[in-house]
């Protein structure tokens, strides 16, 4: 299978994308603050992505003391799914009290170049923006309870322990990302 996007110890590539904050966000700029930076593919209507918020802002709680912060980004085709307007990621995210940055990839460019596929997809990169961890959250999309292997917060302690990462890469489950659709 080829590998699409950014391998794992590969640079990720630098973005700038708009905010639900109405800032622009540089992922440079988190690299210069951060140890870790979590960036996650998100969309308002996956169900994967409402049964997993719970998970990922207390991801953010525990670890954005330590050095780490997580970025949603959106990526899917909002004239295809009006859900995911840049307007309507606002609502979602006052009304689900998103404690992370959320951002709109409205190009889908970003989302390319990473190689995302799925919501909600992660890609894990220490400080200097090198990419050690590609996939899931977790084993249990729909039972949090159940989860054994907290895939993403295993990795996440192991990068800012600067121990290296036993597990790098694992699927993501969730929804496939709309993509644009291509002319006639």
């Amino acid at each position: 299978m080829e590998m699409i996007g950014t391998a794992i110890g590969s640079h990720a590539p630098d973005f700038e994308l708009p905010g639900i904050d109405d800032r622009v966000h540089h992922l440079a700029r988190y690299l210069e603050e951060y140890r870790g930076v979590g960036v996650i593919f998100l969309s308002n209507h996956c169900r994967y992505v409402q049964s997993y918020l719970d998970r990922l802002k207390q991801i953010q709680m525990d670890f954005n003391g330590k050095g780490f912060t997580l970025i949603g980004i959106n990526s899917n085709d909002a004239s295809q799914y009006p859900e995911d307007s840049f307007e309507q990621m606002k609502s979602f995210a006052q009304e689900k009290d998103l404690n992370f940055p959320y951002l709109r990839d409205a190009t889908q460019d970003v989302a390319h170049c990473f190689g995302a596929t799925t919501t909600p997809e992660v890609f894990l990169l220490d400080g200097e923006g090198i990419l050690r961890y590609r996939g899931g959250i977790d084993e249990q999309p729909d039972r949090p309870e159940g989860v054994k292997v907290a895939y993403l917060r295993e990795a996440i302690i192991s990068l800012l322990s600067g121990e290296a990462i036993a597990i790098e890469s694992t699927e993501a489950i969730g929804s496939s990302i709309k993509w644009h659709q291509k002319g006639p």
